[in-house]
C-alpha cells in the first residue's frame, strides 16, 4: 500500500519563504500588520478571556 506524505514539501516551503520575503521588502508586510495579526489570532484562540473582559491588545 502506498503512503502519501501530508504536508508541504521543502519546494513549497521555499516558496513560501520568498514570497513572505518580497512582501516585506515591497511594504506589503509591516510591523503594524503583524502586529494586527498577532492580536487578531489572540482574540481567536482566546476567545474566553475576550469574553470575560480581558484585553488581548498588544502594546509597543
Amino acid at each position: 500500500m502506498p503512503r502519501y506524505r501530508r504536508g508541504i514539501s521543502l519546494i513549497g516551503l521555499i516558496y513560501i519563504l520568498v514570497g513572505i520575503y518580497v512582501a516585506w521588502v515591497y511594504d506589503y508586510i509591516t510591523p503594524a500588520l503583524l502586529k494586527d495579526i498577532a492580536e487578531a489570532l489572540l482574540a481567536v484562540f482566546l476567545w474566553f478571556l475576550v469574553l470575560l473582559g480581558v484585553d488581548l491588545r498588544l502594546n509597543g
